[in-house]
């Protein structure tokens, strides 16, 4: 009867075991039935048919890009929907046009560029974007705030092919609000979507984890004003960066279309290998002052340092995710 025993003990501890390891990935108001008023629980793991994660031997290095020639990226600000107003008024087309003083995401990442020791060119024209030739001239894509259906059907298809062969992509803002129907695009954001957000406004920025270049230097914690997205589905199977401590989000972080906030785990940028080729992602960018010295919005010059180390990681000029 000892044997029988010991085997019931040994099944509850693998019964035991399995629950840990399943609510471990989950955020911390789904672990906890008592805090489900805290946060929104169960946001789905999808699996989206392609190796990713944080292991670097999903990564494609398949000889598409030599530092030799220097590292160049393409900032991408096409809207198909609402724009924000840091990306100012529309472009023209082609490739470089002519930007005004209102364009400031555009002159904010071309001056980050210039700071950092990589050029930047900007489009709004989805035909910059229509084959993997044109792409693979860059290590790494920047989407800043695009929205909706933003790509048609060769540049999806050019920017998939540029990925699996090791592209550098870097989502930023309303990236997130960008591609709502296409899955493998869900997936390049890390197995996540926007779905609405709280009033504009001041919360405490976590640095979770301060290994990453992109939040290497960066302090414990920062103040910043923003947004901060709701997100369904909830990202998976990704590193996460930062997060926003919504404790400190005075009018709470329940959105227009009733999220109620992700509790202790509200993540605001986070990495990952996706499809062959790196990612970086982050919810902030919503404010024109994200790109000021910081003297009137705190937390510009942290943001600026963490964009710019995404960008470096994601172009292969640092190392990326670790």
């Amino acid at each position: 009867m000892q044997w029988r025993r010991n085997a019931l003990l040994a099944g509850l501890v693998a019964a035991a075991t399995a629950v840990i390891g399943l609510t471990a990935a989950l955020p911390s108001s789904a672990q906890n039935p008592k805090e489900r008023n805290t946060g929104a629980r169960e946001l789905g793991n999808p699996d989206y048919g392609v190796c990713r994660g944080t292991d670097e031997r999903c990564y494609h290095d398949w000889g598409n890009f030599d530092p030799a020639k220097g590292y160049r990226v393409l900032l991408y600000t096409r809207t198909a929907g609402p724009r924000h107003a840091n990306l100012g008024p529309a472009l023209g087309t082609g490739l470089n046009p002519t930007l005004s003083a209102a364009n400031v995401v555009q002159n904010g990442i071309i001056a980050l560029g210039q700071k950092n020791g990589f050029a930047v060119d900007w489009t709004e024209d989805v035909a910059q974007l229509a084959s993997p030739g044109q792409l693979f001239r860059y290590n790494a894509v920047i989407f800043y705030s695009t929205s909706r259906d933003t790509l048609d059907d060769a540049a999806q298809t050019s920017l998939r092919q540029y990925v699996r062969g090791g592209g550098g992509f870097v989502g930023v803002h309303n990236a997130f609000g960008t591609e709502y129907n296409w899955p493998w695009y869900e997936g390049l954001l890390g197995g996540a979507n926007y779905y609405d957000h709280g009033p504009n406004q001041s919360g405490t920025v976590r640095t979770v984890d301060r290994r990453d270049v992109s939040t290497a230097g960066l302090p414990p914690t920062w103040q910043f004003k923003d947004e901060w997205y709701n997100l369904v589905p909830y990202p998976s199977r990704v590193r996460i960066l930062a997060t926003v401590d919504e404790q400190s989000l005075v009018q709470g972080a329940t959105g227009s279309m009733g999220h109620p906030g992700h509790g202790d785990e509200h993540p605001v940028a986070w990495c990952q290998y996706y499809d062959g080729g790196r990612a970086w992602l982050t919810t902030l960018g919503h404010d024109a002052l994200d790109f000021s010295d910081g003297s009137a919005f705190p937390g510009a010059p942290q943001f600026q340092q963490m964009l710019t180390g995404g960008i470096r990681s994601a172009m292969g000029a640092a190392p990326f995710c670790r």
